[in-house]
């Protein structure tokens, strides 16, 4: 066996040993077996690539968003070998994908979250996989032909061009980007950014969100989904964003402006008016498996904990840092956030699966909020483990730790959903309200058919004496 699979004191323990047993009647024979290829395939070949990634990306901004590391393209061949490839297509909604569930899936992309560049390489990194699905369930046979089908292949990578710095972009309904009709063509104006993918050298295609009817009384109206190529004229990219100083090159974050944009109109998804039921389409699968790379991050976050705990070269107060109770207890914390955030994320996974993203807004909203925040407690534990090593670029702890922070902004901040579950359970109240009262109505009820006085039992009507005489 592989040194690079040891993950338990007996040796290994396959990913499909580990499935939890609530998941297991849902995978298929295949899915298992494919998902032990995954893990092979992350712990053997990605995770020792991760730094030659890096160092292939070169040092100035000019280099770094102009490169495309070897090792990616290497590691594709390996992958499509082994039949890893588009996995993230749900086989009840795509025949293009490789015919896995979202459970599926999301097994899978757990593994894949522990390396910067698993998901690449097995053409399952977003933005792409949430563009291909977009192509996937809305384009027109022609626009799958032209984008889908070298997405598919991995020749090509997208960008998705919805948040604007000029207006609360948690409420979709602020974008302002206007698209205007003119005769064969929509003509676009105004300014995007966190457009992630769009530094990338190789990304060709821009899908957007913008207004086509501003004045539509109906606000969920009034937005339409673009398909704009990348090297049409009047786009000019003006800088990337960093994520607490990490740049991501060369796929990046940018800040970029439309100035009379022309696209043919027949690069309009749906139809005018789709766009909220396009990107809701879109967002609820990427939520989910924006979620399983997180636990597969808390996991490897946990390995790294683990490691610091028993190194016998560094012994804080004579003693291995295992034998500190606080650090045992922080281990064990972990170990149960980690697996009850993925029983969470499995849940909603094959909710999604019985019936489609809008018949899991509940569960989805959920981890949503849940996994990020068990992420960053989890990391943040590691980091403290290491002390100064786990702050700096010595492990790649402060990476994930940024990496996972923004997890609690993008697909809608934790507020958005935190509202929306709040709202949705207090509709319950009357009801749950009026049955309480019944319950407590028939329970004084029941005590007068049995010759009890419905008094509390603790009843005492004490007096201090006679009322004073005025």
């Amino acid at each position: 066996m592989s040194e690079l699979l040891v993950n338990s004191q007996h040796g290994h323990l396959s990913a499909s040993q580990r499935v939890p047993a609530m998941a297991r009647p849902f995978v298929s024979e295949r899915a298992m077996k494919t998902l032990d290829l995954v893990e092979k395939f992350v712990e053997e070949e990605c995770i020792p690539a991760d730094d030659v990634y890096t160092r292939q990306i070169g040092e100035t901004t000019a280099e770094r968003f102009a490169s495309h590391p070897q090792i990616i393209e290497d590691l594709k061949v390996k992958a499509r070998k082994l039949g890893l490839w588009n996995m993230f297509l749900p086989k009840n909604h795509f025949k293009e994908g490789a015919g896995f569930s979202n459970l599926e899936y999301g097994l899978m992309a757990e593994y894949l979250g522990k390396s910067r560049v698993a998901s690449e390489a097995t053409n399952c990194a977003a933005p792409d996989t949430g563009n291909m699905e977009v192509i996937a369930k809305y384009g027109s046979d022609d626009q799958k032909k032209r984008w889908l089908q070298p997405l598919l292949e991995g020749k090509i990578r997208s960008a998705f061009l919805m948040t604007e710095p000029q207006v609360a972009s948690s409420d979709a309904t602020n974008i302002e980007m206007t698209i205007k009709r003119d005769g064969d063509s929509y003509v676009l104006n105004g300014s995007k950014w966190w457009s992630s993918g769009i530094g990338d050298p190789r990304c060709e295609i821009y899908i957007v969100l913008g207004k086509t009817a501003p004045n539509d009384p109906n606000k969920y109206a009034q937005q339409s989904v673009i398909l704009v190529p990348h090297n049409t004229p009047g786009i000019t990219v003006h800088r990337m964003l960093s994520v607490f100083g990490y740049d991501d090159a060369p796929h990046g974050h940018g800040h970029v402006t439309f100035q009379n944009v022309r696209v043919p109109a027949s690069n309009m998804v749906l139809g005018e008016g789709k766009g909220f039921e396009i990107i809701q389409g879109r967002l609820g699968p990427g939520r989910i498996h924006h979620a399983m790379r997180s636990i597969g991050q808390a996991e490897k976050a946990l390995e790294w904990m683990l490691a610091r705990l028993n190194d016998d070269r560094k012994q804080p107060f004579g003693e291995m840092l295992h034998k500190h109770g606080i650090m045992l207890e922080r281990v064990a914390r972990s170990r149960i956030e980690i697996d009850a955030a993925r029983l969470a994320v499995l849940n909603a996974a094959i909710t999604i699966d019985e019936s489609n993203a809008k018949g899991a807004l509940k569960e989805i909203a959920e981890v949503k909020v849940l996994v990020p925040a068990m992420n960053l407690t989890v990391i943040d534990r590691a980091i403290q483990a290491y002390g100064g090593g786990g702050v700096s670029q010595d492990t790649p702890l402060a990476n994930m730790y940024a990496q996972g922070r923004t997890m609690r902004i993008v697909d809608g901040p934790d507020e958005v959903h935190l509202l929306q579950l709040g709202k949705n359970e207090n509709k319950r109240g009357k009801a749950h309200l009026e049955r309480i009262d019944a319950q407590i109505a028939k329970g004084k009820a029941l005590c007068r058919e049995y010759g009890i006085e419905p008094k509390d039992r603790l009843h005492l009507d004490r007096k201090s004496g006679e009322v004073s005489k005025l």
